[in-house]
């Protein structure tokens, strides 16, 4: 078996407490993320999916049994950070930094609904809209 070309040298991995179709759709919404594999249990809900966003794949799956919930962070480039961010915020996102320029960019956070942190980095733009 090789290796998928949507494969990073170190990807994120998410168990999700629960409504994995609700966090397919705001990754979908929001960052407009790439389904690569979707694996189901028998009975319809996930076990595993590998979505890419910008190139990069976050991996995640339900929570279920011995998998407890185990949020994650993720640092994404992106030429839109307060579009982005804006986006975050109206699909349900909890704001903990605002856009605004910085030493390494123009750059934002915020958390979603399933407890995951989502820092939205421009390091090409340090002179983002206000």
């Amino acid at each position: 078996m090789s290796t998928p070309k949507h494969y990073s040298p170190v990807m994120p991995y998410i168990v999700l407490p629960g409504d994995a179709d609700g966090f397919i759709k705001f990754i979908t919404d929001v960052f407009a993320a790439e389904e690569k594999l979707r694996v189901n249990h028998a009975s319809g809900e996930l076990m595993h999916a590998e979505y890419s966003i910008n190139g990069g794949t976050i991996m995640f799956g339900q929570a279920a049994g011995e998998w407890k919930p185990f949020p994650c962070g993720m640092y994404v480039v992106v030429a839109d950070v307060d579009g982005l961010y804006a986006k975050g915020l109206a699909h349900g996102g909890q704001g903990n930094q605002e856009p605004g320029d910085r030493g390494y960019g123009r750059a934002a956070g915020f958390i979603d609904k399933w407890g995951n942190q989502w820092w939205l980095n421009d390091p090409e733009n340090t002179e983002g809209e206000a």
